[in-house]
């Protein structure tokens, strides 16, 4: 089946059976290996994508649905101002260990911050709860968060 989106901006195609889910599209049609595969029942949120701007599980969203959708990946989150401003703060703040869950964590950080300028810590609870992070950086996530939200109001980003 014939599936037309747009990925990170660029038109796209794909020929895939429909319920192959995104994520395996992504990395293995589109070379778009920053979205990691981590539990594939959407539990951990390390193949977290926006899907016309929300946070969505790419290991169990089914390619058909993604159908003539606005698709974007940690590849493309630093083209708006919000994903520029996670990934400056994620790099200020110095979040990452191992890194595995990163990509994940900053698709739902932008995807909260799109929706809530100014989230306070049970805000960024709610919405980060479902990113596993292996090696606990969940304190500096959440600082990251309030300061991608900082470096916004400031006016920083793109």
């Amino acid at each position: 089946m014939q599936i037309r989106f747009t990925l990170n901006g660029r038109p796209t195609s794909v020929d895939a059976t429909p319920d192959t889910p995104l994520l395996w599209v992504l990395r293995d049609t589109l070379g778009q290996t920053g979205t990691k595969f981590g539990c594939g029942r959407a539990l951990c949120g390390a193949c977290t994508v926006h899907v016309d701007g929300a946070a969505v599980r790419a290991c169990s969203f089914p390619i058909e649905y993604a159908k003539d959708k606005d698709i974007r990946t940690i590849e493309g989150l630093e083209a708006s101002a919000t994903g520029q401003a996670v990934v400056d703060a994620w790099i200020e703040l110095d979040v990452v260990q191992c890194g595995w869950c990163q990509p994940g964590q900053c698709m739902s950080a932008a995807a909260l911050l799109s929706a809530d300028a100014r989230p306070d810590d049970a805000a960024i609870d709610r919405s980060m709860s479902g990113n596993l992070c292996r090696c606990g950086t969940y304190p500096r996530i959440r600082a990251a968060v309030k300061r991608a939200a900082e470096i916004l109001a400031e006016g920083g980003g793109r």
